[in-house]
């Protein structure tokens, strides 16, 4: 901005004329013009204020689901590659009975649908898998503990705010000055999303936690920001994009329809006359043109023929439906909504024939870090708090474990998830660049476990368990076999179990015992400690 003569410039006018500001704030014919926006700056929910409109978008990303043709199969994409054949807890008190009763416990409260479903129809893997496919969709869903020991899973527009209300409540949530949620109001009904909710009697309230501090409300969302309360769906950035594909779709697949019915255009002068018996195909309409004439139309249908008007010349044409561009146009719309759902587009598709198997693999690793992280939250929501509710009821049902409890306190909760990881995308390089990495020290057995989705210390100790079973397996059979056979040619344990060994490490067959032990399952007896040498009088200091 130029400096007015004879003054000297206000602070106003010295920043305006400063090139090192945004230019994202500025206005230009050539930038969107973004609409929402406040100077002052809002918190995350001001922009969902409207409940009405909140409620139109959750139903209209339910739409998309329901009935484009790709999104609905997006989300199970991406579903499926998250949660795959679900998440297990893995008890981690210091007392091995206890861990083993836990998962006792959780197996067979899990998988049985009259236990873990309030509606006596999902098992704990189907709820998992809707629970995480209804945030992707709506934004985010709750699921309510029950005394009776199972879950009540709430969809995301039964939470609702009375228009009578006075409180700080942002879409059925109560909070308080911090923001901390406080109660989750819960129509009585499923009354229609439109429909005005009027007073505070017609909804339920649950507190966040019970009488003991402990949450009994499971909501489950994926925030953008700490200020969010509710969710916002994934799909909800796609609505052009997706609804735009679905209308191209459909426009080509009636394209196509079109130039299939036309096979051959009649060329007739003004003197042709149509021949007694011989009648066009189609469904017949008149037209008014604006001359006040009329102008005789005939419906679409395959075999048809075109009357042309006197005087007109009829060509036919054969165009290219879809034409060479609408491929790639597909391919770039289908990649905009693939990530906005984690995904690339040879997971999307199910089609890697698009690109070659480096970029295949490079697009199937970059997504796995979205959805180990998207497991992450996932656990964090619903699975851990899920874990410690039930884990309260057995104790307070149960007085042996209740008793063990006392001895460990609070590590009567410890536990990990055992999320699912990927298979080898080329089973046979991975594995051996694992073993290489290891083996020359490029990386601790517990990070690459670790890249791969895995605990190593659980990894480890069920080898050890199963090896020694098996080991211990061998023995008794080794044994029973020496003693039924007593020749000269014992069996070794190691030839009735073939256990993995190193490779150049050989394993030699010691002869074998009596009782099936190899020589190397004797303890090697002590030798004699050799008598230092006599010192020679002469030869002392």
């Amino acid at each position: 901005m130029p400096r007015p003569t004879g003054k000297n410039p206000t602070t106003a006018e010295a920043f305006q004329g400063l090139r090192a500001d945004y230019q994202a704030t500025k206005s230009s014919q050539y930038r969107r013009r973004r609409s929402g926006l406040i100077a002052t700056g809002a918190n995350a929910d001001w922009h969902y204020r409207v409940e009405a409109d909140y409620l139109r978008l959750m139903e209209a990303c339910r739409d998309m689901d329901r009935n484009d043709v790709l999104i609905g199969q997006a989300v199970d994409r991406a579903v499926t590659n998250t949660i795959q054949d679900g998440m297990l807890p893995d008890p981690s008190t210091t007392d091995r009975g206890v861990n083993r009763e836990i998962s006792a416990r959780w197996e067979n409260w899990s998988e049985d649908p009259e236990q873990c479903d309030i509606q006596g129809e999902l098992t704990f893997h189907d709820l998992e898998n809707l629970i995480y496919r209804e945030t992707l969709v709506d934004g985010d869903i709750i699921s309510l503990p029950r005394r009776e020991g199972c879950l009540q899973t709430f969809e995301a527009h039964r939470l609702r705010t009375p228009t009578n209300t006075k409180k700080n409540v942002v879409h059925g949530v109560l909070l308080d000055d911090n923001r901390k949620r406080l109660e989750y109001w819960f129509t009585k009904d499923d009354i229609p999303p439109y429909q005005a909710l009027n007073n505070v009697g017609e909804t339920v309230s649950v507190p966040v936690r019970d009488k003991d501090g402990y949450r009994q409300v499971f909501h489950v969302r994926n925030p953008k920001r700490v200020t969010q309360t509710r969710g916002i769906g994934a799909l909800v950035p796609t609505f052009d994009c997706a609804g735009m594909f679905e209308d191209i779709n459909f426009a080509k697949l009636v394209q196509q329809q079109v130039v299939s019915c036309f096979a051959v255009f009649r060329k007739r002068d003004a003197s042709f006359s149509m021949p007694d018996g011989t009648q066009p195909t189609g469904e017949k309409t008149v037209q008014n043109l604006p001359d006040g004439s009329t102008r005789t139309l005939r419906g679409i249908a395959p075999g048809m023929e075109i009357e042309g008007m006197p005087g007109e010349t009829l060509e036919g044409f054969s165009p290219n439906v879809p034409n060479a561009e609408f491929f790639d146009h597909c391919r770039l719309i289908l990649t905009l909504i693939g990530i906005n759902l984690g995904l690339p587009l040879v997971l999307m598709l199910l089609d890697a024939s698009e690109t070659n198997f480096s970029g295949f693999r490079g697009a199937v690793d970059q997504a796995r870090l979205g959805f180990r992280r998207n497991q992450r939250w996932l656990i964090n929501g619903f699975h851990r708090p899920c874990y410690q509710w039930k884990v309260r009821q057995w104790l307070a049902d149960d007085a042996a474990l209740r008793s063990a409890a006392g001895k460990l306190g609070d590590k009567i909760f410890a536990h990990t998830w055992r999320r699912p990881s990927w298979p080898y995308i080329e089973p046979l390089k991975d594995a051996s660049t694992d073993l290489l990495r290891v083996r020359n020290a490029l990386i601790s057995p517990r990070r690459l476990h670790a890249e791969r989705g895995r605990e190593w210390s659980h990894v480890c100790r069920e080898i050890v368990e199963d090896n020694a079973m098996a080991i211990i397996r061998a023995k008794r059979m080794a044994a029973k076999i020496n003693l039924k056979y007593t020749d000269d040619q014992p069996v070794h344990w190691r030839e009735v179990l073939s256990l993995p060994t190193p490779d150049g490490v050989q394993v030699s067959l010691a002869p074998e015992s009596a009782n099936g032990a190899g020589s190397e399952d004797v303890a090697p007896k002590k030798k004699d400690k050799p008598k230092p040498p006599a010192r020679n009088p002469k030869n002392a200091l």
